[in-house]
């Protein structure tokens, strides 16, 4: 077994902490010493490759072969710069040559999987290749996401079910996996009879696995706002409730209920608001994760749409808390409260759906 130059090892480890541009100096001191140092060059394509530059890759890679031609190391990390960069063919040949090289190595029938995504037709033979990186070695992640990512885009009619057992066992090997969290939670949150409140959750939970995930941010504040959303329907219930008490609208042939009501009834259409507010919106609030509170709360700071949302249900409430507690001797002024609170909350229900989508 080689023994790596500690430079290099420090390199190994800082790009291990995803601190990439400290590894690049001390790999450029190392093969400043010593340009024959092949681990150091396959190291600093690692490092390149992690800062997704592609043409760095292919340049380094090539220093580490001239100087190791069977490295499958290098082969396998010089298989990525060229798929990304568009050499499809050369980057499958690489991958050959790797397994060709390291037959019992997972880290390189997983690049013969990359290599092959790059043609739809061959997508099955991709999976293929992952399947048998899994069988060589359980125990690396990698495999998995190169199975889950295969049969992605295999079309095969299991794919779901490959997809589900990759991400299981990525997240049994590292728990806060970006990918598998994510994905998990776009499973969690997909399941039949998922409630708000749950695919909230799930989303909260993969972005706490994976703060800068754009995709993860997008779909927690879409769910969020979409229980935003429903408290504007309890503005609507209360003005039913107001509506219904003070009798707003007698049936033809029915002797309407004598004004002004009685106090009694008048708390009684507040405490049924109150109810219907404390279990629709306080009590669900007061059950969400801390992570989608703080999540609500800076939505209704970002999103104008939020806020009148919120608006809203609050002025809708409002009109109603009006009708059912003033004691009216006539209904003519409540009933045009209630047209006033219920018109503009309904019209945005109705225009606001883009935004929701």
């Amino acid at each position: 077994m080689t023994t790596q130059h500690p430079l290099t090892e420090q390199a190994e480890a800082l790009h291990a902490l995803g601190r990439d541009d400290e590894a690049k100096e001390l790999l450029a001191r190392r093969l400043a010493e010593d340009g024959e140092d092949g681990a150091a060059w396959v190291q600093l394509a690692r490092c390149h490759l992690a800062s997704r530059e592609f043409d760095e890759v292919i340049r380094t890679t090539a220093e580490a072969l001239r100087i190791a031609p069977d490295d499958w190391d290098a082969l396998v990390v010089r298989t990525y710069g060229l798929r990304r960069t568009g050499r499809r063919d050369e980057a499958l040949a690489a991958a050959r040559e790797a397994v060709r090289l390291a037959t019992q190595s997972a880290m390189a029938h997983v690049a013969l999987s990359e290599a092959l995504m790059a043609w739809p037709e061959r997508m099955l033979d991709s999976v293929a290749a992952a399947e048998q990186a899994v069988r060589l070695n359980p125990e690396y992640g990698g495999a998995y996401y190169a199975l889950w990512k295969s049969a992605t885009f295999s079309g095969r009619p299991d794919a779901g079910e490959i997809r589900e057992f990759a991400v299981r066992q990525a997240l049994r090997l590292d728990p806060e996996d970006a990918w598998a969290v994510e994905e998990h939670a776009g499973m969690r949150a997909a399941a039949p009879g998922a409630r708000l409140p749950a695919k909230a959750s799930a989303y909260a939970d993969a972005l706490a696995a994976s703060p800068d995930s754009t995709s993860m941010r997008a779909r927690l504040d879409q769910t969020v706002f979409r229980m935003l959303r429903g408290t504007r329907w309890l503005a609507v219930l209360s003005l039913c409730i107001a509506g219904v008490s003070v009798d707003l609208f007698p049936t033809e042939g029915e002797t309407p209920k004598e004004l002004p009501l009685p106090l009694g009834m008048r708390l009684y259409a507040l405490f049924l608001m109150a109810v219907a507010w404390g279990l629709g919106a306080l009590l669900r609030y007061r059950s969400l994760r801390q992570g989608v509170r703080l999540s609500l709360q800076s939505l209704l700071r970002r999103m104008f749409w939020a806020r009148l949302v919120l608006a809203q249900a609050v002025w809708g409430t409002l009109f109603a808390v009006v009708i059912a507690l003033v004691p009216w001797s006539g209904r003519g002024i409540p009933q045009a409260l209630f047209w006033t609170g219920l018109v503009p909350v309904l019209l945005t229900i109705w225009f606001d759906r883009p935004r929701r989508r």
